[in-house]
């Protein structure tokens, strides 16, 4: 991706050697408590990405001839890399071009393109670094010099990695994220199982609804024990509201309570989050508008979250005013905004972080993380909200080595809008180097409490 004047190239040259935060993602904590090296080329850059294999899949390449989802598959990793180079110009036009290039060349080192000429070559290349301790976990983290990398973690997670990391001698800074969804919304597949899980693991009686805040209370200060700063909420529909009698509705809901019932149910529980988030500091962070798992077949064979997660809609001024009027004036709460719905990002999440002092916008997320996702971003929000009430960058990525090329291409998009801010005499020269760097790390670090 390359810058469009001297400005930009300027200010990007300020920006592109920081640090980077990365406070939001789904990397594997075992990688780093274990620090094993990575097996091969396809578990590196294919099987994790659902970036990759949902585009792969929209052309016809069944998921089980990549390894994705089936326990034990027996996929051959070379074929995978084959047919991952066969269908490399699928991805022309889209940021895991960008960003798989980039790995390829300042990661890997690699001085050749990919194709199915020389896929071959290439995947023995990959393979022939992986062995060296140079290309082992820790020393990637370090090389890419990461600041803090938070992962995300079920609420049931008993965290043995993260401690695992936190008694060796490695001075990396992985932390985990609490992600309750699994025992807060009763329509998650797990919630039963989950919550009993929960009630075993704190020893409080779930059952009750008193117990069961109890519960919840006492994992966040084992996440926050174990060097946590914020939780992670997932939801489709954007919908709060505060139950006049919780314990009754609790009870009906671990009874069989009807999909309304289970939807206030849910909704009540992101308010108790976010009162939760009053008492104890975690930074509460709410990703809204994806419609996840809409493959059914896909579903039922390869499991959850295998690239047939579509946005939708959203209505953030009705679905948090509950929420915001119950507690989104306290000073100590902080609660972090995602949306696939771009539509949403002038018309509601600018003007409404540029009121509530308890909110800030996370970056494009997902779809629109992208060279262009990102300028349309800054288009949108800073009219309205500034830059202050912006959450900076999190690259929220399972694929591990594409961390610093997403977070290159954040900062590249940061210079190419500075610079035209600059340009058109909005601000000076200097202040612009002063609003990227802080779009790059100061907003990260101050917003996630890092």
């Amino acid at each position: 991706m390359h810058l469009s004047n001297t400005e930009a190239e300027a200010l990007f040259d300020d920006i592109c050697d920081l640090p980077i935060v990365s406070p939001h993602g789904h990397t594997d904590p075992a990688w780093f408590a274990e620090d094993r090296p990575f097996s091969d080329a396809s578990e590196l850059l294919v099987i994790p990405d659902h970036y990759v294999f949902r585009m792969l899949y929209s052309q016809g390449v069944g998921l089980e001839h990549l390894g994705v989802g089936e326990p034990g598959s027996t996929a051959d990793r070379r074929e995978i890399f084959r047919t991952f180079a066969k269908n490399w110009h699928l991805f022309l036009g889209t940021p895991s071009r960008v960003w798989i290039e980039y790995v390829l060349k300042n990661t890997l080192g690699l001085d050749q393109p990919l194709s199915p000429k020389n896929c071959d070559e290439i995947f023995d290349e990959i393979n022939a670094r992986l062995k060296s301790d140079g290309f082992r976990p820790r020393a990637l983290y370090e090389r890419f010099g990461i600041e803090a990398l938070a992962t995300t973690d079920a609420a049931t997670d008993k965290l043995s990695h993260h401690s695992q990391i936190q008694k060796s001698d490695w001075a990396g800074r992985v932390i985990p994220t609490f992600r309750p969804d699994s025992v807060i919304d009763p329509m998650h597949p797990d919630f039963a199982d989950d919550l009993a899980m929960l009630g075993q693991m704190t020893g409080e009686d779930v059952k009750v609804f008193a117990g069961y805040l109890d519960a919840l209370r006492a994992k966040r200060a084992y996440f926050q024990s174990m060097g946590a700063t914020a939780t992670d909420h997932a939801i489709d529909v954007v919908a709060t509201g505060v139950v006049d009698d919780p314990d009754t509705l609790f009870a009906k809901v671990l009874s069989g309570a009807s999909e309304r019932e289970n939807r206030a149910f849910h909704g009540h529980m992101l308010i108790e989050m976010a009162r939760m988030s009053v008492e104890d500091g975690l930074v509460m962070q709410l990703h809204g508008g994806s419609h996840r798992n809409s493959n059914n077949e896909i579903f039922q064979r390869f499991g959850r979250d295998k690239g047939a997660d579509i946005p939708i809609s959203t209505d953030w001024v009705k679905g948090l005013e509950p929420l915001l009027n119950d507690i989104g004036n306290h000073p100590n709460f902080r609660l972090i905004l995602f949306t696939l719905d771009e539509s949403t990002y002038a018309r509601e999440l600018a003007p409404m972080a540029g009121h509530w002092p308890s909110l800030r916008i996370g970056p494009p997320w997902w779809f629109h993380d992208s060279p262009a996702g990102i300028a349309r971003f800054f288009d949108t929000v800073v009219e309205t909200a500034g830059y202050w009430n912006l959450a900076g960058f999190n690259d929220d990525t399972r694929a591990f080595l594409s961390i610093p090329a997403r977070h290159d291409v954040w900062r590249r998009g940061v210079a190419e809008h500075l610079a035209g801010q600059v340009q058109r005499g909005y601000f000076d020269r200097s202040t612009a180097s002063d609003i990227a760097k802080l779009l790059a790390t100061d907003l990260a670090r101050d917003c996630y409490k890092l």
